[in-house]
């Protein structure tokens, strides 16, 4: 597992329970998912030698990465020969590492409906990208996720910090960043799309039902499922990411993030593997997007039944610090329907980081919405002694 934060770890777990020895792999030590792997490794993922020395030294089956900032060059090296079978493949890694790469597959090669876009790589070719595309704009580093070096202009006065933001902010260190024009939509969501094995043994794709979702700074706050949607527009979407995800290929669970005003249906992103947004099924369906994505990549039998409504909303720390302590867990627990996933990160060394998730089902949306931020709420981290 290359990358073993929150959402590798519980992969990691999930692997587990079928059986399989892991291995987590990240940059820092004591990473989430590193405190639950047989072995852990911390290495610095973008050194392509680095990677491809770990994998020759434990010849493992099969390569997960969890992360966008990884080596994606020596992943397409260890598939070509032979070492491991990467997931879902090492041209879907790279492609969605970066932006570019995946936006020219979707609109470009598979001619899917996306807000226009420009690519900039100098402060002139972004203030030119801008005024072709029009403000209100998005901006985004090539290479980023969950938020990181993303920001809206909205006035000419915010060209110059966006320009600096995104290419300061990344995940990678670059000058190339994508502008989007602005859409309007009504919602936006995840929809979890598995690729795995039918009962013939040919590939097959499988939907969860739509994760509704609400962002600020690019990451997001609080999901939900399943998000109301008309059947013109769910068919559209299941079309959209089922052409994104075929084009891909490989095994696993892909969250396709998409925006949707009225029927209309436009492709945003789309990350090869478990989606944060998609935390949520860890209450709400039989089988959570990580028992999913253990389960195809294995070649087993997947399942992605909705048994209840449900909605996470994410606990966050509001300072810097390490030795985490979490006060007030007894409180968040007796909310109805609810439960908690704690992280374990080792530091809240960062700002805003995201420390925890809290989860809660109900008969609908809203009402699991309400309990999932009442138990959110009552957690508050504090620095440790």
């Amino acid at each position: 597992m290359l990358g073993s934060g929150e959402l590798g770890k519980e992969v990691l777990i999930a692997f587990q329970r079928l059986g399989v020895e892991t291995i987590a792999v990240d940059r820092y030590v004591n990473a989430p998912g590193q405190q639950v792997a047989h072995r852990a490794y911390t290495i610095d993922m973008t050194d392509g030698d680095a990677v491809k020395e770990l994998v020759a030294k434990e010849r493992p089956d099969y390569v997960v990465p969890e992360i966008e900032a990884i080596a994606t060059a020596a992943l397409a090296d260890i598939e070509a020969a032979g070492l491991a079978v990467v997931i879902p493949t090492a041209r879907a890694t790279q492609l969605t590492m970066n932006r570019e790469g995946i936006r020219r597959l979707a609109a470009a090669e598979l001619g899917l409906p996306t807000s226009p876009y420009r690519f900039a790589s100098s402060a002139e070719e972004f203030r030119a990208a801008t005024a072709e595309i029009g403000l209100p704009c998005v901006v985004k580093p090539v290479m980023s996720s969950s938020g990181h070096g993303q920001s809206v202009v909205r006035a000419a006065a915010d060209i110059e910090a966006a320009w600096e933001y995104a290419t300061s902010a990344g995940r990678v260190a670059a000058n190339r960043v994508i502008v989007e024009g602005f859409i309007d939509f009504d919602y936006e969501i995840t929809l979890l799309t598995v690729r795995a094995l039918g009962e013939d043994g040919q590939p097959q794709t499988y939907f969860c039902e739509p994760v509704g979702h609400r962002q600020e700074e690019g990451d997001y706050v609080e999901s939900w499922q399943p998000q109301p949607m008309s059947e013109t527009a769910l068919a559209e979407a299941k079309r959209i990411a089922a052409a994104v995800t075929g084009a891909l290929g490989g095994r696993g669970i892909f969250g396709v993030e998409l925006f949707i005003k009225g029927d209309t249906v436009y492709f945003s992103e789309v990350s090869p593997r478990p989606h944060d947004t998609g935390m949520v099924t860890m209450a709400t369906q039989r089988f959570s997007e990580f028992e999913l994505h253990a389960r195809a990549i294995l070649g087993l039998p997947v399942d992605t039944a909705l048994l209840r409504p449900g909605a996470s909303a994410v606990v966050y720390a509001k300072f810097n610090g390490k030795a985490i302590t979490y006060p007030n867990v007894d409180a968040a627990l007796r909310v109805p329907e609810s439960d908690l996933r704690l992280f374990g990160k080792p530091s809240a060394a960062l700002p805003h980081r995201r420390m925890g998730v809290a989860l809660a089902t109900a008969d609908d949306i809203e009402t699991a919405k309400i309990r999932a931020h009442q138990a959110a709420d009552a957690i508050t981290p504090n620095p440790g002694a």
